[in-house]
């Protein structure tokens, strides 16, 4: 599976950006998919992940109730929309694929990566 994030950018605190991540398997619908971030001089940090179906979600505590995910298993792709942004949330973002069908929190879960797409909030 390839994964290809984008719609980082600069915002504004309390502004919004909606990211996206395009993944070039045909079973796309058979990977529960999930969102990291980075920034800098941190640890990479489980933001949210959504199961194969999208019924079932989960967040990371910091984002719940401001961040969504999503998926749309017909355009294989994956979003994350993030409302309430906050300087804290600068950070390299990058989405994964596990094929345990299922939500997955640690990234030794995922076997595969995108490339992150850079998010920053200025105060």
């Amino acid at each position: 599976v390839q994964l290809q994030a984008y719609g980082g950018g600069l915002v504004q605190a309390g502004g919004s950006l909606r990211l996206s991540c395009a993944a070039s398997a045909r079973t796309f619908s058979t990977y529960a998919m999930g969102w990291f971030r980075q920034a800098p001089g941190k640890q990479r940090e489980f933001v949210a992940t959504i199961s194969v179906s999208g019924g079932t979600t989960y967040y990371l505590q910091s984002v719940k109730g401001r961040f969504t995910i999503s998926r749309d298993n017909v355009k294989n792709t994956v979003y994350l929309q993030m409302n309430s942004l906050k300087p804290e949330d600068t950070a390299a973002y990058c989405c994964a694929a596990t094929d345990e069908r299922r939500i997955a929190t640690l990234p030794h879960e995922y076997g595969y990566w995108g490339q992150g797409t850079l998010v920053t909030v200025s105060s």
